[in-house]
């Protein structure tokens, strides 16, 4: 099996729906996602996935959310904008694009991050 990993980033803002604490108020992140992969061949040229195309996938499903409110976005109007959310739906929306993908982890900072990975059970 061969894991590849790249990383993207994002700005945006955002507050914490029936939050009790500083989230609860608008407030910003310089967001860093982390997409794994995992893949059990190489194509002819000894690669699992291209870096450059594994980037460009994860950077076309976060160009969204930068420099955005979060709140405001449709897919936050009900959910709220927690790293854990946000990682789920980077998830769903590279799933669709590449089933490869094995996990999301999405840091607000250098040390909070929340990674959503698939297991088929609900929680």
């Amino acid at each position: 099996m061969y894991e590849i990993k790249v990383k993207a980033n994002f700005s945006s803002a955002h507050n914490l729906r029936n939050y009790r604490g500083k989230c609860e108020h608008l407030h910003g992140h310089n967001w860093i996602v982390e997409a794994v992969f995992v893949y059990k061949k190489l194509d002819a040229d000894g690669m699992a996935i291209d870096f450059k195309d594994a980037k460009a996938m994860l950077k076309s499903v976060i160009e969204d959310m930068d420099h955005s409110y979060l709140n405001e976005l449709k897919d936050f109007k009900s959910a709220n904008p927690t790293s854990e959310n946000i990682a789920k739906l980077i998830y769903g929306k590279i799933k669709k694009k590449d089933p490869a993908i094995k996990s999301i982890a999405v840091w607000e900072n250098d040390n909070s991050c929340a990674t959503y990975i698939e297991d088929g059970r609900d929680k």
